[in-house]
């Protein structure tokens, strides 16, 4: 093969190169998500019915939502959650509003027998959301209410 077709060949392959490469980064930059619109509520139960805790959040990721994870402690108990804590607690039910977005609530019902024992004041609330193509966001303060009795 002459050197004549040679370099314009190694260059054209080189200069291919970059550009497939370039265009698969892009391809696979994703964003975290986010987890917005967040707020929580406690009402507490009564002889006739049953209390609950609801935190609702609007949580986004450009490949879709798959879950996200809700935990509700007291203030009082000085907790320093982490991530990894988060993947066993209970899922929140989330339904899609858009390709990109779900509205997802939580919801924990509770009798006067089992808050008797539970701490008063403020609740924090922390979320784990995991998005469709495995990101994660950690949110430690997502959201606070107060528990009385």
């Amino acid at each position: 093969m002459s050197k004549r077709v040679l370099v314009p060949s190694v260059i054209g392959a080189v200069a291919l190169g970059v550009v497939a490469a370039g265009g698969y980064a892009m391809a696979f930059t994703g964003t975290q998500p986010t987890v917005k619109n967040s707020s929580a509520r406690y009402v507490a139960p009564s002889r006739q019915s049953a209390g609950k805790l609801s935190y609702t959040a609007d949580v986004s990721d450009d490949s879709g939502v798959r879950e996200l994870r809700v935990i509700a402690w007291p203030a009082s108990s000085k907790l320093d959650l982490t991530e990894s804590e988060l993947q066993y607690v209970d899922r929140a039910k989330c339904r899609s509003i858009s390709e990109e977005t779900s509205r997802c609530t939580y919801t924990l019902k509770a009798t006067q027998q089992d808050v008797a024992d539970l701490a008063k004041g403020t609740w924090k609330v922390s979320v784990l959301a995991t998005a469709k193509d495995g990101d994660t966001e950690f949110v430690p303060l997502a959201a606070t209410v107060d528990v009385t009795r």
